[in-house]
């Protein structure tokens, strides 16, 4: 059974939204934002932008001051932007200070 066969599909997703909730998110685990790239003590650690009807995103594979390199995801639903934002959250933890 479908979710067009009981009536109920998910809503629709709004990149523009989903952005902002997941700058505030970002924001609240203490990164600051400079031109799309939030950074933590001057180190980029992810990036968001939205590319048409999705989030392009990306997590450093390990913070570095000598040059990012960038683990790119597309992420075209809520879910998407939630998984992305829980990876980040246990990356910066495995990372620490």
């Amino acid at each position: 059974m479908s979710a067009q066969d009981d009536g109920f599909a998910p809503p629709p997703f709004k990149p523009d939204e989903a952005l902002q909730r997941l700058k505030r998110e970002l924001r609240a685990l203490g990164l600051a934002e400079r031109e799309g790239v939030f950074e933590r003590r001057g180190v980029a650690i992810a990036r968001v932008r939205v590319d048409g009807a999705i989030l392009s995103a990306a997590i450093v594979k390990r913070p570095s001051r000598a040059g990012p390199q960038w683990q790119a995801r597309t992420l075209a639903s809520s879910a998407a932007v939630r998984d992305f934002s829980a990876e980040l959250k246990k990356a910066m933890l495995q990372w620490g200070d």
